[in-house]
């Protein structure tokens, strides 16, 4: 079988995993509903525990069920299907321990989040939609900054880039950009993994130039400050703030159409109320629907802005041939299926496909036009 065949094959089980997850918890979020098992936990918790830790009880249970449930499509899609195609390096017992790490993460990060959401239902019940959304928005733009120093380190090491001529081209290139970084970093994907990758992570302060030590082996120094000048491309034309804004904007539109809709969904389902815990199922399911919805025009942009980034890169580096190499190079190490149908492109990538950028920067290599005339 060739790589090209591998690709699609491996891109439609993934999908096909990812729908029987939706699916899956769309049927546990009803089967507690249903059953009455959230009415009746969420009385046993307001009996027993004061606000705001009878919701994050209800949080702790409901996705500690979840994490077991699933864990088998997790394990299948996170560790047995990427070894079965040859991407995965990790043994089991680092895979779970990075799932452990993960999910020991998401609960520390959650279970406030949680309480706090249940505060807001309860002091604000017509209008916790605007504290809670604007309190999503600091949320999201405080964890964009401290993901890179806090969170990233617990499962990757960083060690300076070693290769002075390297770490000059790339700060070159960066300088030439007008995005400060704080210096060139090499993360060890090689014990997780054979797929490649590097960019920026971080902002303002934190920003720094990240490459994947599976890159640093296999690529040349044109292909790797290609690929890097995609990266700064994005922070120099503000990607990331613009970006956090648009799902901002999305996210408080989501808040405030659940404050309409929730509390006669709730009332619908039996339930005491949008504050009592017994409803978290049932928010869960909305944020799951809503989340559906609101992926494909985040998305959209998003694959909008990767065109962008592409002639920006081009400009900065002034090699349209190297960004092509590298691309169709990630293409083959990351098994990333080259030509998808339009409609998978249309609601799953984040990305325009890699074979419409390839070509596009071949085509601009042989025939020296301006980019903006080749790329769109």
């Amino acid at each position: 079988m060739d790589r090209e065949e591998q690709a699609r094959r491996y891109a439609r089980l993934r999908r096909r995993l990812w729908a029987a997850e939706i699916a899956l918890f769309a049927a546990y979020a009803m089967a507690w509903l249903g059953s009455g098992l959230a009415l009746g936990l969420g009385e046993a918790l307001v009996r027993r525990l004061p606000s705001p830790l009878d919701a994050m009880g209800m949080a702790f249970l409901f996705g500690g069920g979840w994490a077991l449930l699933s864990f088998p499509i997790d394990f299948y899609g996170g560790f047995l299907l990427p070894h079965r195609f040859g991407l995965s390096t990790q043994t089991r017992a680092a895979w779970l321990l990075d799932h452990l790490k993960a999910g020991g993460i998401s609960s520390a990060i959650g279970l406030p989040l949680i309480g706090g959401l249940y505060l807001a239902f309860r002091r604000w019940p017509h209008t916790w939609w605007l504290p809670v959304g604007a309190a999503w928005i600091g949320f999201t733009v405080v964890l964009a900054q401290l993901a890179p120093v806090l969170l990233a380190p617990l499962f990757y090491r960083f060690q300076p880039l070693q290769d002075p001529e390297l770490a000059g081209r790339l700060a070159r290139l960066a300088q030439r950009a007008g995005i400060r970084v704080r210096g060139a970093y090499v993360i060890d994907m090689s014990r997780r993994t054979r797929a490649a990758n590097a960019g920026l992570m971080g902002l303002g302060p934190t920003r720094r130039i990240v490459i994947g030590d599976t890159l640093l082996s296999r690529y040349t120094p044109e292909e790797i400050e290609a690929i890097l000048a995609h990266e700064l491309a994005h922070h120099l034309h503000r990607d990331i703030p613009l970006g956090l804004a648009l799902e901002s904007l999305i996210s408080l539109a989501g808040f405030f159409i659940g404050a309409q809709g929730l509390p006669l969904g709730v009332r619908a389902l039996g339930l005491p109320g949008l504050d009592h815990p017994s409803s978290l199922p049932a928010l869960a399911i909305g944020a799951l629907l809503f989340g559906l919805i609101g992926m494909i025009p985040v998305n959209a942009w998003s694959r909008w802005r990767e065109w962008e980034a592409d002639r920006e890169a081009i400009r900065l580096c002034g090699r349209p041939m190297a960004l092509a190499t590298a691309l169709r190079k990630l293409g083959e190490q990351n098994l990333a299926e080259l030509d998808p149908e339009p409609w998978v492109e249309w609601i799953f990538y984040t990305h325009p496909a890699l074979g419409k950028r390839i070509r596009a920067a071949e085509a601009l290599a042989a025939s020296h036009h301006p980019a903006q005339d080749v790329l769109n």
